[in-house]
């Protein structure tokens, strides 16, 4: 007879998991995703492009109108106390100019390899003064921007809880640093939301999620690396929607966007020393398809693209099948579930 009750115990136990994993997992299909871009004026002259001719064409040939864009600190700082806001001012005006939006992203980790951008001028500094010299940087960029109505976030940071990429370039996070970072952007903007990255794959969300106003995660789908060759990751899309559900039980539900798909190939060595054949080895228009359906059932409704600037650059070294197919998911004519 006892037997039977643990049994009984045990199979109530299963199905209470089983309707707490269906709620978890649980998300409406948007009618519509909302797609955005991220623009990287580092990354963009890396390419060899000219930042601003790229920077146009995802404004004006892609159409893109939800964009992200970066204030690295040693473009913006490139001296101590001397700021050049040329590329910024520049990308802002023209959001304004066909209204669309920008997540402006500031502080020392921000999109990009290595990760942390510190201007080389602070690396003779105390980490007192370091602190000081960032929260100085980050001021003068929210003053700059803050009354543009092109700006509809500020993210603080990227991915700050991220410990395995790039610890030899950003060290330990600094969490008081990081609130410290938060605190400052909310006094001086109050009524603009912050939002705070984690990494989809890796990240467990709860420390991002916790401090932002919106959460943003990224989604890489395709990985390469010497040892295993190229991989796709085994994470399932459901994934995004159980971390989402669970962390918002303890933190209440906040808006949530997709903030870093990438549609680029994972190199170790710079794309414009890498043979075209390896980089649509990695990435190509069957992988990028593959990577939006993937997307689609994570079910998040607003979905920011990551590679525009190397879909520009094989553009105009006569391979636009990228940009092309790119293109056809900012045309509000298009449904993608037809595709």
């Amino acid at each position: 007879m006892r037997w039977r009750y643990i049994i009984y115990g045990l199979i109530a136990l299963l199905l209470l998991f089983a309707a707490l994993f269906a709620y978890l997992i649980q998300k409406p299909v948007p009618e519509r995703i909302t797609y955005g871009m991220s623009f990287n004026t580092v990354y963009a002259r890396e390419l060899g492009l000219d930042w601003q001719a790229a920077y146009d064409a995802l404004v004006d040939g892609l159409g893109v109108r939800h964009l992200r864009l970066a204030a690295h600190w040693p473009m913006v700082e490139p001296t101590d106390g001397q700021y050049n806001f040329t590329e910024l001012d520049y990308q802002i005006r023209r959001a304004e100019a066909v209204g669309a939006e920008v997540i402006l992203a500031v502080g020392r980790r921000l999109p990009r390899w290595p990760e942390c951008h510190i201007p080389d001028w602070t690396k003779s500094l105390s980490p007192e003064e370091a602190r000081t010299e960032l929260l100085t940087y980050i001021e003068a960029v929210v003053l700059r921007y803050k009354d543009s109505p092109a700006i509809h976030l500020w993210q603080v940071e990227n991915e700050p809880f991220l410990k395995v990429f790039a610890f030899e370039h950003c060290g330990e996070l600094d969490t008081e640093l990081l609130d410290a970072e938060i605190a400052l952007v909310r006094e001086l903007d109050p009524g603009t939301p912050i939002l705070v990255t984690d990494s989809g794959n890796l990240g467990t969300w709860r420390g991002a999620y916790s401090r932002g106003d919106y959460f943003g995660t990224s989604v890489y789908l395709y990985f390469w690396n010497p040892e295993l060759g190229q991989f796709r990751t085994i994470l399932p899309a459901w994934a995004y929607r159980f971390k989402e559900k669970l962390v918002a039980l303890f933190y209440g539900k906040k808006p949530t966007y997709l903030i870093e798909l990438s549609a680029e190939p994972w190199l170790i060595t710079p794309v414009v020393s890498t043979p075209l054949e390896t980089q649509f080895s990695r990435m190509d228009v069957h992988k990028f398809n593959d990577i939006i359906q993937y997307a689609r059932d994570t079910r998040y409704e607003r979905q920011y693209l990551w590679g525009g600037e190397w879909w520009y650059y094989l553009k105009q070294k006569g391979h636009p099948e990228m940009w092309e197919r790119g293109r056809l998911l900012f045309d509000e004519r298009y449904v993608e579930s037809d595709a």
